[in-house]
């Protein structure tokens, strides 16, 4: 089960009191306090941890408690430390709290870690007030509380390449075609239903992560659709490859579903209308591809790629295009 946000709620544990004692030894007769301080509550531990891919051990477990610090005793002793709780969770995934809806990290690279709720310090004990002027003191210090906070996770997609487009469009079978992804592929809309990744070898030395973004419709930065459930994931890939196709199931115009997808990503973040687009037109083997092919061409001014995933057809091109994209320099 693929999950990509989930609220959960975490508390830190307790820090342990202080204790109040006195020695009470044969042959030592004046005594002296000797009470220990408590340990320490633990913290809990928001990590990235590589090979997490989804926030699905997170949904049946919604309160993830640390346990608190021992309390100190007579002889000295101090109480034991409570080890931290430590949440993996998928690299690429953002830590929110929920109540004040701000960022407390973004965990993008493996082992990236934040500490959401910070364990309360052991109190101390009477051993720690002894003086000159007070050598019996009665007076200790109670643990700190522990911190309890909700906390949203939210994953985005770390990819190179993003595969955006209608539903239908053929994202999901060219990532089948240049990678060893499996994405579900059916000839109805909205048949992926979850962002799919692939490792596309470009050649020899050189490959990029490719994602398959679930099909966007008009409105789906206002939630119509599955795409507002995924656009989030789009704003990782550094690159966006835009699929076009030349005759929609729908009956649509292909050049106003182009036009309707970028106002889509300029609704919803500004940034993603500025990131690197290669337009591609794919079922190159249906008629009107390259008509549709010279009138992209002529609307945005740029050059617009032609393809078949069923053929063949420019698939080496367009890969090594979108890698010329990523790595301008190398190539």
């Amino acid at each position: 089960m693929f999950v990509d946000r989930v609220t959960v709620q975490i508390e830190s544990g307790k820090g342990g009191d202080g204790c109040v004692s006195f020695r009470r030894e044969k042959f030592v007769p004046r005594g002296g306090p000797d009470g220990g301080d408590g340990g320490h509550g633990g913290s809990v531990l928001i990590q990235a941890k590589a090979g997490v891919d989804s926030l699905a051990a997170l949904v049946h477990r919604k309160h993830w408690r640390a346990k608190s610090g021992v309390p100190g005793s007579g002889a000295n002793r101090h109480g034991a430390n409570a080890s931290d709780l430590v949440i993996h969770v998928p690299p690429g995934t953002v830590v929110i709290d929920a109540d004040g809806q701000y960022v407390l990290k973004d965990l993008v690279g493996d082992l990236d870690f934040v500490i959401a709720a910070q364990g309360g310090r052991g109190g101390k004990g009477n051993k720690r007030f002894k003086s000159s002027t007070n050598r019996a003191p009665r007076e200790s210090t109670r643990g700190g509380s522990g911190q309890t906070r909700s906390v949203t996770f939210e994953l985005k997609v770390i990819a190179d390449v993003g595969l955006l487009g209608k539903p239908n469009a053929g994202k999901s079978t060219l990532l089948s075609r240049v990678s060893r992804a499996r994405p579900d592929i059916a000839d109805y809309p909205f048949t992926t239903k979850i962002p799919n990744l692939g490792i596309v070898q470009v050649d020899f030395d050189h490959t990029m992560v490719m994602a398959d973004i679930p099909g966007l419709i008009e409105g789906a930065h206002a939630g119509a659709g599955l795409g507002h459930e995924f656009l989030r994931h789009v704003q990782r890939c550094r690159v966006l490859v835009h699929l076009v196709e030349p005759l929609p199931m729908d009956g649509t115009d292909p050049l106003r579903n182009y036009w309707t997808i970028r106002e889509e990503l300029t609704q919803y973040h500004e940034d993603l209308a500025r990131r690197p687009e290669l337009i591609a037109i794919s079922k190159a083997e249906l008629p009107g591809a390259q008509t549709l092919q010279q009138q992209l061409q002529q609307e945005v001014g740029k050059e617009v790629s032609l393809f078949s995933s069923v053929t063949g057809q420019g698939l080496n091109g367009l890969m090594r295009r979108t890698y010329a994209m990523l790595h301008p320099v190398d190539s």
